[in-house]
């Protein structure tokens, strides 16, 4: 019997895959609060894998942390703002959950040149401190039988941190460094001369964040600090800083049946960008919140009132222009859960919120930009939402919302036309009209959002998610790289007394529009480019099958192998940039 159902999982997982490296995948990853050990990625695994002490976290903290109604079921979800990245990739292989084992060292090599090798150590140098480090490289040579000039890439993280577990509360402190070494490779509109192109751009970013988080939540709850320094190949730097306190007087009683919180987060956020290319825009930006508010339970059922108060001091300027400003927002914040089972939760609320748009985070997102960019917030003047979530005996937990959002200054990114138009040029490698900027405008946004995960079996975990977005803009004509739907799949399973460990994970979009450039010579002036715009260029959907299995054939080694994007498509994720076929790619890993 044990042997058919084997065969039956693995003709399951065989159809539709097994896990990835995430070679052209960067997951939002499926975090459910249920019995069962989620996965989590490395970094996160090591911080918080010291033996906790007896009061931490303590129980008004666990049920803080439980009463969000949009991610306490699903903490990130799974496909709002997942990407596919353009040769470089990253590891979301299932892991074996041996937590005596915390240490690892590994190396892997498959086509496209792709080597990987990263590793972490970590331990106690005392009992209530834990100290360690985090290593992660990855290199492709690229699409070099697609694109005549170089498509290469190099990516790298180095991470150290300390935990300390003190009388009162909990000490954290992270020190971390990375580098995206890559290139504007995706040229379409224009034909270059010679196939010997400096094309690169190069990211580093250093970052140090510390927390201290207090057991009790007599006054104050936590503090919590996030800055970063970048800078890239075009001398652009930015500066980011965020210093956040939370202060709470937690469960005083109203009368036999109902409890209160109160909290009041206090946040102030910094960000200073400046550009050195062409516009040379500058960029000067203060935010600092207020945050009270007041949630009252009842059993499992809540009702949460409060509002954020934010105050927005902003300088913005170029070579020709300069202009500052202040202004206060208003955001309304309430959620209303009504626990009328485990299977059925209903809840619903509003809110809203000003998010300063910084160049290191747009990066992420697309790593083509342009070294020059107009940095505008963007307001969410408020979102309506409603939804029902649930877990059905711990086998089946599900959420699925709906949202309704008034924005300003919603973000989206633009292809870049031609910067030196004339023929004879000395052209940069980021002028063959290869590069992005950053547009705004305002309008609405409707999106519905399903999230599950089921254990049919033991060692199986399904997962899937599910997201709709709906914008009606108030100038542009399309909503640019922004798809209608995102589907997501996964399954993870383990077998042969869990020394094998097996994954799909299955990613489908829809077509994207954009914005695209033909390029041709001027009649009337033979030294000058003339183009044309089409504002409405469609971008493929595409889908990305990615698998992966390890099997631990010693307590301290293993073997693995990784399979991406096995369909085999180089499709576009962002115009001219074809990621790469299908790989495949193999590697031991020593645990101790």
């Amino acid at each position: 019997m044990n042997k058919l159902k084997y065969i039956a999982v693995l003709a399951f997982l065989g159809t539709f895959g097994i896990s990835e490296i995430g070679a052209q995948i960067k997951e939002e990853q499926l975090i459910l609060n249920r019995k069962r050990e989620p996965e989590v990625k490395k970094i996160e695994k090591k911080k918080t894998s010291v033996i906790q002490e007896k009061n931490y976290p303590p129980e008004n903290k666990k049920k803080e942390d439980s009463i969000n109604l949009k991610y306490d079921i699903v903490n990130v979800p799974p496909v709002s703002d997942f990407k596919t990245t353009e040769i470089q990739s990253e590891d979301i292989s299932p892991k074996f959950s041996n937590d005596y084992q915390s240490n690892y060292f590994r190396l892997g090599y498959g086509n496209y040149g792709k080597f990987l090798a990263d590793a972490n150590i970590s331990g106690k140098v005392q009992d209530n401190v834990e100290v360690g480090a985090d290593v992660h490289y990855l290199s492709t040579t690229g699409l070099k039988k697609y694109y005549d000039w170089d498509s290469k890439n190099s990516k790298a993280n180095i991470g150290a941190y300390a935990n300390i577990y003190a009388e009162k509360g909990k000490y954290n402190l992270d020190v971390n460094y990375g580098f995206n070494n890559y290139n504007y490779y995706g040229i379409y509109a224009l034909t270059p001369e010679s196939s010997d192109l400096d094309l690169q751009q190069k990211v580093n970013k250093f970052g140090v964040n510390a927390s201290y988080d207090h057991y009790s939540n007599e006054i104050l709850n936590n503090v919590k600090v996030r800055s970063y320094f970048l800078s890239d190949h075009f001398d652009a730097k930015e500066s980011y800083a965020d210093v956040e306190l939370n202060l709470s007087k937690h469960d005083f009683a109203i009368n036999n049946e109902i409890t209160a919180n109160g909290d009041l987060g206090i946040d102030l956020e910094t960000v200073n960008s400046k550009f050195e290319l062409l516009n040379q825009n500058n960029s000067n930006q203060l935010n600092f919140t207020l945050s009270p508010k007041v949630t009252f339970y009842k059993g499992e059922s809540y009702l949460l009132i409060g509002s954020d108060f934010s105050f927005l001091n902003s300088k913005l300027s170029d070579i020709n222009t300069e202009n500052k400003g202040s202004k206060f927002y208003w955001f309304p914040r309430a959620e209303v859960l009504v626990a009328a089972a485990d299977e059925f939760k209903f809840y619903g609320g509003i809110d809203g919120g000003l998010k300063l748009n910084t160049y290191g985070n747009l990066l992420e997102e697309n790593p083509f930009l342009i070294s020059d960019l107009l940095l505008t917030p963007t307001e969410n003047k408020y979102h309506f939402y409603f939804g029902l979530k649930g877990d059905i005996d711990q086998m089946f937990k599900y959420d699925v919302n709906a949202g309704f959002s008034k924005v300003n200054n919603a973000q989206f990114f633009v292809n870049n036309n031609l910067f030196d138009s004339n023929i004879n040029a000395e052209r940069k490698g980021y002028d063959y009209a290869n590069t992005f900027s950053s547009v705004y405008d305002n309008g609405t946004l409707m999106e519905i959002k399903g999230d599950l995960q089921a254990f049919p079996m033991e060692n199986l975990v399904v997962d899937a998610g599910l997201h709709f977005m709906k914008y009606n803009l108030d100038n542009l004509d399309e909503v640019y790289y922004k798809p209608l739907v995102q589907l997501n799949l996964g399954a993870k399973y383990t077998m042969l007394e869990k020394k094998l460990a097996l994954g799909f994970k299955g990613y489908f979009v829809t077509d994207r529009t954009s914005n695209a450039f033909s390029i041709q010579t001027d009649g009337f002036n033979p030294n000058v480019y003339t183009s044309t715009e089409n504002r409405n260029e469609k971008v493929g959907g595409y889908a990305d099958i990615n698998l992966s299995a390890e099997y631990k054939f010693h307590k301290n080694f293993s073997i693995f192998a990784l399979g991406n994007n096995l369909l085999g498509a180089k499709y576009q994720n962002y115009l001219g940039y074809k990621v790469l076929g299908a790989q495949v790619l193999a590697g031991v890993k020593i645990t101790f």
